[in-house]
């Protein structure tokens, strides 16, 4: 059984829908504006994300970095009550940095802390961290050991009740070992384990083999684990999150990508009400969000992504895309959207 603890995950309804940490990409600016655009009209539906993950963060730089450097580190957990329950994603090959990071990340207020064993960045990896965990079994035990320590230190602390920790992860690195690698991480008993349903060589060159999510959940009934299992890879909206819940039998489902331009995405406002012109001045007001909190801290080219994905599908979207990716500032964000609407070209 998991760990006696506040454990919201608990709580959750199931089938639930979550939302994927990604490298600047879920920072406070968009997750704000998924909160704000995900709520529901509909007193019988639950809008929002059931879970938000923030960006993964660096829990050795948040032990070992400068005053400096450990301010910009906080600045990727910074959030609202309406993002929660909320989960903060660590990563690093040290446990006793991940203890103290947990101990640091409890003490914020975080509702969780997920562990980061799957992200293939070559930066991460040269670490020892993300992906190449898979690669190290004890060590990620260790890990697992070490965050619950440092939420347990933090929750003795304060009185309270230690916070969940779940893992984040994939079929394998090289080679699928779902079947040798899920064990290691459910004796551990963690609160939840997401497996993004290809392996770390695979990148996102192949389709996501949601059997294999399936699969993970025998494995779970088999140990007779309590762990929650969240799949993740491929979804392309709420529909299609539903039904790969149903035909994987997961406690839940995570969705990355396809929030990219919809920040609605998890509302039960179809896509269609949003016309072009809402979708461009949504595209401003996320803009200015990410400048006046971010601004200070992380390149202005962070949202040029955002904005490839809220431009297109209309006519103008190609041009009026080659004009953003110009831009430096939200005011002139601001000023070419709106030239752009006047003009009536959409």
């Amino acid at each position: 059984m998991s760990d006696e603890s506040s454990n919201f995950w608990a709580t959750l309804p199931k089938p639930f829908f979550v939302l994927a940490p990604m490298a600047n990409v879920t920072d406070a600016a968009f997750r704000r504006m998924i909160a704000k655009y995900s709520k529901s009209t509909r007193p019988e539906y639950r809008g929002g994300p059931d879970v938000t993950w923030t960006e993964f963060v660096s829990a050795d730089g948040l032990v070992l970095a400068t005053e400096e450097g450990k301010q910009k580190l906080l600045r990727d957990l910074i959030y609202t009550e309406a993002e929660r329950p909320i989960v903060a994603q660590l990563f690093t090959a040290n446990p006793d940095t991940m203890e103290k990071a947990a101990a640091i990340v409890a003490g914020l207020g975080f509702d969780g802390i997920d562990i980061n064993m799957g992200c293939p960045d070559k930066t991460i990896e040269k670490q020892g961290a993300g992906a190449k965990l898979m690669l190290k079994p004890d060590l990620a035990v260790e890990l697992i050991r070490a965050a619950k320590r440092g939420v347990l230190r933090s929750a003795t602390a304060a009185g309270q009740q230690p916070i969940p920790i779940s893992v984040k992860t994939r079929l394998g690195y090289n080679k699928d070992v779902l079947d040798s690698w899920l064990p290691v991480l459910l004796a551990e008993e963690p609160a939840a384990i997401t497996i993004h349903a290809r392996t770390r060589k695979e990148m996102s060159k192949v389709p996501a083999r949601w059997e294999r999510v399936k699969r993970a959940v025998e494995i779970r009934t088999e140990l007779k684990s309590n762990t929650l299992i969240i799949g993740n890879g491929d979804v392309q909206d709420m529909q299609d999150a539903q039904q790969k819940a149903e035909m994987s039998s997961a406690d839940g489902v995570m969705i990355g990508r396809a929030v990219f331009g919809t920040p609605w995405l998890f509302s039960d406002t179809p896509a269609e009400e949003y016309l072009v012109p809402e979708r461009l001045r949504i595209a401003v007001e996320h803009t200015k969000l990410f400048e006046d909190l971010l601004g200070d801290v992380k390149s202005f080219a962070v949202m040029k992504k955002h904005f490839k994905a809220y431009v297109e599908g209309f006519s103008g979207a190609k041009e009026l895309r080659v004009h953003l990716m110009e831009t430096k500032t939200a005011a002139e964000v601001d000023t070419i959207i709106e030239r752009f609407l006047q003009e009536g070209v959409y």
